[in-house]
């Protein structure tokens, strides 16, 4: 067991914990016979209390297993930040079924995709979402698709600047298939007994991988429940926590970091649609929000505004994120501000969100922090597998409570994600990095290949995937390029096709725009004869991507 980090570990926590033997539900269950009449939800100036969302999130279930949900289905989980995502997450919970989170920027061509690897039969979606997801009502083997607008749950006046998606009214629709949010809600209707317990599958969230399609992580009811307790016992997360939500939930930071472990503290969640900084500096003041769990250029985007000074932030005693290393810089800013200082973490979708995390009486900056309760990680080199020590850079390896079952349906790809070390299983990172003496963990650089654009990662060969569906492209090979703002963003050589050779780089960005979500879409096309391939046929995707980040140096 890793234990150099001991000599750094936060007083008032434990190094192991036995977590609740119970279904995720049971956190709601309690939190609102504790504090039934407390906003579980405050959405932009609105309260939702914790009577009221227990209460929705059963007579949803009772919709979903009218619909012929049955224990172990998997259930789509397709909108924005809401009060209704965090109430559909839990009504799927509760109908015994598998909530699959999905990125609310997917298009239909990355829906059909999930829906067939899942075989969802239902599916929860916001309103402005639903001309993606109608063309596979009743294709294949989606049913039903619940849906509702966001100005649903917003009934009190507010001044606050509100997204689009949030202003538009609920629409008034007869298309087979399709059934209102607020009519599954009215109709009242009872679920079974809940027999879901922490050995059931709980999420399986998507992490696109380095051949083609996204993997879907099975993760239970106990690895869910694992960071969710550790994420409330780090940061000893009590009843007043107020906590802002500007990091989508649909990814395991916010559904964990933010939503989870702030429900199972009984606390608020201040939910934010879409980021917005004025908006989030107000929240902040009139919420007094003590919380902020972000990806780092949240706090970059906020500090940068030049009214930030009129806005009163001083309610804040935690703030950390992951995502994106902090910049000294800003760091620097922030504590002048706030005191604060960034607490960044380490975490994945295979790990349900943090294996690492900087203890808060000693954080280092750019630092992924320490493994915390109960996790055992290590530093093996990338070609032998053998343990490395302090200092040695090799691939990050992990084990603990949170760690998957498997990819979904991927018995190969599960093996692979996996080895043996002193007699134990360890997840395999894909992450080089390498621990300091006191046992901090630092990111070099990835086995994998990924792009990082502000956070969201990009997986080159589900873009590739996708690209291929165009007929203007005959080949094409996804690399990272250097961004200003985003660090790094989406650059795609294309040779075109026969017939094709005056379609323009607008015309491919244009394409894509419409083919898959927003953050994945190459911003520079550059049009090449050919790309180069090794003896075997196989495109040299590192060899395009070094001299890329080569030219940006000169």
């Amino acid at each position: 067991m890793f234990d150099r980090h001991y000599q750094v570990w936060p007083d008032q926590v434990p190094r192991q914990l036995e977590l609740p033997a119970t279904s995720m539900f049971h956190n709601l269950t309690v939190s609102a016979l504790r504090f039934g009449q407390h906003p579980a939800i405050h959405y932009y100036g609105t309260d939702i209390s914790y009577a009221r969302f227990k209460h929705e999130a059963e007579a949803l279930a009772g919709h979903l297993q009218q619909a012929g949900v049955k224990q172990g289905d998997r259930v789509l989980l397709y909108m924005q930040n809401s009060p209704q995502y965090i109430i559909g997450f839990f009504a799927i919970l509760r109908a015994n079924a598998v909530v699959v989170p999905v990125n609310p920027m997917n298009r239909s061509a990355e829906l059909q995709y999930l829906i067939e690897d899942t075989q969802a039969p239902v599916a929860l979606c916001g309103q402005e979402l639903l001309e993606n997801i109608l063309p596979h009502i009743g294709v294949g083997h989606l049913r039903e698709v619940v849906a509702t607008a966001y100005s649903e749950y917003i009934t009190e006046s507010t001044d606050l600047n509100l997204p689009d998606a949030v202003r538009a009214p609920a629409s008034e629709n007869q298309i087979s298939g399709v059934t209102a949010w607020q009519e599954a809600l009215k109709a009242g209707l009872i679920p079974g007994e809940l027999t879901a317990g922490p050995d059931d599958l709980c999420v399986i969230p998507y992490s696109s991988g380095t051949t083609g399609n996204p993997k879907g992580c099975a993760h239970t009811h106990h690895s869910v429940m694992a960071t969710t307790v550790y994420g409330a016992v780090w940061t000893n997360a009590q009843h007043d926590i107020v906590h802002l939500v500007s990091v989508p939930m649909f990814h395991v930071t916010g559904m964990q970091s933010c939503m989870n472990s702030t429900l199972y503290a009984g606390g608020t969640l201040v939910v934010m649609t879409r980021w917005d900084r004025k908006v989030a500096a107000q929240l902040i003041q009139r919420c007094k929000v003590n919380t902020w769990r972000n990806i780092s250029t949240m706090v970059v985007d906020m500090l940068s505004d030049p009214d930030i000074d009129q806005y009163d932030i001083s309610s804040l005693n935690s703030i950390g994120g992951g995502g994106a290393a902090m910049p000294a810089a800003v760091a620097a800013k922030l504590a002048a501000k706030t005191g604060l200082t960034y607490m960044e973490g380490y975490g994945l979708s295979e790990t349900m969100a943090p294996t690492h995390v900087n203890p808060p009486q000693a954080s280092k900056a750019q630092c992924l922090g320490i493994p915390i309760i109960g996790v055992d990680s290590r530093v093996v080199n990338v070609d032998t597998l053998e343990e490395v020590g302090p200092g040695v850079t090799g691939e990050i390896i992990m084990r603990g409570e949170q760690i998957f079952q498997g990819y979904w349906n991927r018995p190969e790809a599960t093996e692979e994600a996996f080895i043996e070390l002193d007699g134990h299983r360890f997840f395999r990172s894909g992450d080089l990095g390498y621990y300091d003496e006191e046992g901090y963990f630092f990111l070099v650089d990835r086995v994998k290949r990924m792009i990082n654009a502000s956070g969201y990662k990009v997986w080159p060969a589900e873009v590739e995937s996708l690209m291929y569906a165009n007929p203007a492209i005959r080949e094409v090979c996804v690399v990272s390029t250097p961004h200003a703002r985003r660090g790094e963003t989406v650059k795609a050589f294309v040779v075109l096709s026969a017939g094709n050779e005056k379609t323009s780089a607008e015309n491919i960005m244009a394409w894509c725009q419409e083919n898959m979500a927003a953050y994945k879409c190459p911003v520079v096309i550059e049009f090449t004869d050919s790309i180069p391939k090794s003896p075997t046929g196989k495109i040299m995707w590192r060899l395009l991507q070094e001299e890329e980040w080569k030219d940006s140096e000169r």
